[in-house]
């Protein structure tokens, strides 16, 4: 997001001397990739173009296709994400307004992101915040700073962090969070694999009844944290499983591997599936058996829209 913001801000106040510019790079697929998202980026955001038409702009002559992107993890891809994606995932978050440049603290993102600083990133600014695990107790370890809980409280605080999730392993005091305040809820399973529908739906439930932002953490803070932040916001925002991987991934680089993408990919339909539900069991009911289902989902808090 840094780089996006830097590239932006640069852009315009190019545009305002009313110079052309002149936009480059080399042969390396990687940065030609790279440099494609950038400019696209810029047009959506600044221009107001489309992500369609940001794209098209991009294919216009006969430049050879673009490198897709791909997942942090070693082995072979069996996940592409197009520039497209990636710009549509922009166009989301401005649309919810989950960025705006005019207020982005450039310094504070990239003091925060480091490992020495905290090693988070919001991926929803006042719900989501993505962090590395904590360790017992604050240290340098085999030179890699190590943070205890305590290391985040103030920040937690100031910003209205009210309850943390736990994916991987036990390795702190859940209590140490609780004492300070904040609500801790542990929700394991195993690093690089996927939540099952039981934990999915825990989490869901935690978010969706939680009054603040809430800070989620596995080991690195990437994988499992990801995928399932990317489960509440496809449901509530409406984010495609492209779109949020992409977006997810511009916040905090390296999020959401492997099989963690195909799961996603398996959920596109998460935000529609209680209504789709409702809508078959009400077409195969008589009138009677309508009434006490109608009468269940009442009593149940479920509304059929």
């Amino acid at each position: 997001m840094n780089v996006i913001y830097g590239y932006c801000i640069k852009m315009f106040s190019y545009s305002l001397s009313r110079k052309k510019i002149v936009h480059y790079t080399c042969f390396d697929q990687r940065k030609r990739a790279n440099a494609a998202f950038l400019i696209g980026a810029y047009a959506v955001i600044y221009l107001k173009k489309t992500p369609e038409e940001a794209y098209r702009a991009l294919l216009s002559g006969s430049n050879p296709p673009y490198l897709p992107f791909r997942d942090a993890s070693f082995g072979n891809c069996t996940y592409n994400l197009t520039i497209l994606d990636c710009l549509q995932g922009i166009r989301k978050g401005l649309q919810h307004g989950f960025f705006d440049f005019e207020t982005f603290d450039v310094d504070e993102y990239e003091h925060y992101e480091r490992v020495e600083n905290g090693d988070f990133n919001w991926i929803v600014p006042g719900k989501f915040l993505a962090f590395s695990g904590p360790h017992p107790k604050s240290k340098i370890e085999n030179g890699y700073p190590l943070h205890a809980p305590e290391a985040y409280f103030p920040y937690f605080k100031k910003h209205n962090v009210t309850a943390v999730v736990r994916l991987n392993k036990k390795i702190y005091e859940a209590k140490r969070f609780i004492d300070a305040g904040f609500e801790h809820y542990d929700l394991f399973f195993i690093d690089g694999s996927t939540p099952s529908d039981n934990i999915v739906r825990r989490f869901l439930n935690i978010c969706e009844n939680t009054d603040g932002a809430i800070a989620v953490h596995c080991k690195a803070g990437l994988g499992r944290t990801g995928t399932l932040i990317a489960c509440y916001v496809m449901k509530h925002y409406r984010f495609t499983h492209a779109e949020i991987i992409a977006w997810i991934r511009i916040c905090r680089p390296g999020s959401i591997i492997g099989p963690q993408q195909h799961f996603l990919e398996e959920l596109k339909n998460l935000s529609l599936y209680p209504q789709i539900l409702c809508l078959n069991i009400l077409l195969n009911l008589n009138t009677y058996k309508l009434f006490r289902f109608l009468s269940f989902l009442q009593k149940t808090g479920i509304t059929v829209q």
